[in-house]
């Protein structure tokens, strides 16, 4: 899936305890709740009072004395945006935050958090081994190597591996190379691990060695791998082959393409929309948008629908080949059959037309998703603004830039320079 990051430039400074505390002791309807915290963790205050400091991470995620308390969810949410502050919070913070939050591996949002965190303690290696030792327990062990591998401390992944392993943990182990980017040392530990600590191999371990392979130009060594699996008795499932599939088109085997599909059918998992998708995408990555296209009309003449993502591998496709006409037919096409992608989709979408000159239609796509209160970010709204000032549209320009600033009052300053610029 295509996705164009958003900025992450927004500070926080926590002041005016007298606000914060209200907002979580008297939580609104959950719409305007969230709307409430979001609002507390993009303002800038210029000063602080000098009467009381301004609390913790881990006083606002656990307040003294709740009478009504945020629940586990709306912790996680705030502990999120905590971490994605810039300039990012020093480790101990970090690990308050995470402490505070009572973060698990069990939930997906937690797991998202912990991520995050981790990345920003890779250059703090004690400071996440120290969260790896208190917030995860023992059967989070495959969880923790994951998290060392994101760090990127391998060693750590590895020894945590071998003091409890097991399939999953060598599968998370396998994954922490990939995440690394170390895949000698997949391939090492792929051939080695196994015998050396007595761990059967299933087919995640199996797809996570293929995934290595593509992704480090050696996809030809599927074949051998494959075999293997085979002779294991384990057996393929359709990420086995979406898998090599994309190997194989990045380095633009298409012979191989070809024997792949075979072999997939061959196994009796049929050409699905996941497969027909990872080939669009590939395709389009390549360059190859038109065969992309005359493939999904191929897909469409044997019974399968397209889905968003589907137009969204094409969309960017087309983007990225300079083809915006094409581009703004398939989103008319997708709009028609009531497909709706998410908010990155649109985000990239109006980021390429800005830059194709096409601001109107760029507008179109912001004033549609505007109605979900999506936002792309400062960089891709400031082209939008810019071009729609510099088509003598002053008045729309101005009053995109009025409701940027009511919605985001941290980049008021950033705004108001934009403002500024523009022609009178």
């Amino acid at each position: 899936m295509w996705v164009h990051k958003n900025a992450k430039n927004s500070e926080i400074a926590f002041a005016h305890s007298s606000v914060l505390p209200f907002t979580i002791l008297n939580p609104k309807p959950a719409a305007a709740m969230a709307a409430a915290v979001r609002l507390l963790l993009r303002r800038r205050l210029s000063t602080a009072t000098t009467t009381s400091p301004p609390p913790t991470p881990a006083s606002i995620l656990n307040p003294s004395s709740p009478s009504t308390p945020l629940t586990s969810r709306q912790k996680t949410r705030l502990a999120i945006s905590l971490l994605k502050t810039s300039p990012p919070p020093p480790p101990d913070q970090i690990l308050s935050i995470c402490r505070a939050a009572a973060l698990s591996p069990d939930t997906h949002i937690d797991r998202v958090a912990l991520s995050l965190a981790a990345s920003k303690l890779s250059s703090a290696p004690d400071s996440l081994r120290d969260l790896a030792s208190t917030v995860l327990t023992p059967r989070h062990t495959p969880h923790a190597i994951a998290l060392f591998g994101q760090a990127g401390l391998l060693p750590d992944a590895i020894s945590t591996f071998q003091s409890s392993p097991s399939t999953r943990s060598l599968n998370a182990l396998l994954f922490a190379c990939i995440v690394s980017g170390n895949h000698a040392e997949a391939a090492r530990i792929f051939q080695t691990f196994p015998d050396a600590h007595g761990v059967k191999l299933n087919t995640e371990t199996f797809n996570a060695i293929i995934k290595s392979f593509a992704e480090s130009g050696t996809i030809r060594s599927f074949y051998s791998v494959f075999d293997e699996m085979c002779k294991k008795g384990v057996k393929p499932n359709a990420t086995t082959f979406t898998t090599a599939l994309a190997g194989f088109y990045k380095e633009e085997r298409f012979d191989d393409v070809g024997k792949v599909i075979e072999l997939m059918k061959k196994h009796g998992c049929g050409e699905s929309l996941p497969v027909y998708n990872v080939r669009v995408q590939s395709l389009c990555k390549l360059g190859r948008s038109g065969e992309a296209k005359a493939l999904v009309n191929e897909m469409v003449k044997k019974g399968t629908k397209p889905s968003w993502l589907t137009y969204n591998h094409l969309i960017y496709g087309f983007c990225k080949d300079g083809d915006l006409e094409e581009a703004k037919r398939l989103y008319k096409e997708m709009g028609r059959k009531g497909l709706v992608g998410d908010s990155n989709f649109y985000f990239t979408l109006i980021h390429y037309l800005c830059r194709g000159g096409d601001f109107d239609a760029a507008l179109g796509v912001y004033i549609e998703i505007a109605a979900r209160n999506w936002v792309p970010c400062f960089s891709t709204m400031k082209m939008l603004v810019n071009g729609l000032a510099g088509s003598s549209r002053i008045d729309e320009a101005k009053g995109i830039i009025e409701k940027m600033k009511e919605k985001f009052p941290d980049k008021t300053d950033g705004w108001k320079e934009v403002e500024e610029a523009l022609p009178q």
